[in-house]
């Protein structure tokens, strides 16, 4: 699948900041490749964190990604800090 916008919200904003949400079927390996967000690259800043809720339907992960670099119209993002422990139930 690729990035879609309906599926990317603000949950708050100061100070040049902006925390995101961001919910999607891809799994956060695909997620987190240099790209990705590139059709978001005007709204992103690099230091935004983008908490994402991925893999829905299939290997769910959730986490934090870093905007690392955004502008010229390219996103990269650092890989997702998993939030969490492993269920061992």
């Amino acid at each position: 699948m690729a990035y879609n916008a309906k599926d990317l919200s603000v949950l708050a904003y100061a100070n040049g900041f902006t925390l995101w949400h961001y919910k999607t079927d891809d799994a956060a390996g695909a997620v987190d490749t240099q790209n990705y967000f590139n059709d978001a690259a005007d709204v992103f800043r690099a230091g935004d964190m983008i908490l994402a809720n991925t893999g829905n339907g299939g290997s769910v992960a959730a986490g934090l990604f870093l905007v690392s670099n955004a502008d010229a119209g390219s996103v990269d993002v650092h890989d997702l800090l998993p939030v969490g422990a492993v269920n061992t139930d």
